[in-house]
């Protein structure tokens, strides 16, 4: 699905505070990779982000 910016920077921050607080991450993660918002941007270039956007 195409998302405008706006949507894309919702989705990853939403996802990259989630990650941050504790939440489980979907996909493997090298293990140098620390910070949530390069966790949620791997997570959302691959499509595994669980979170819908009603338009």
């Amino acid at each position: 699905m195409n998302y405008t910016k706006f949507e894309k920077a919702r989705i990853i921050g939403a996802r990259a505070l989630q990650v941050s607080m504790g939440a489980p991450v979907i996909i493997d993660v090298p293990a140098t990779m620390f910070d949530p918002v390069d966790i949620a941007i791997l997570e959302f270039n691959n499509d595994l982000i669980p979170i819908t956007i009603k338009r």
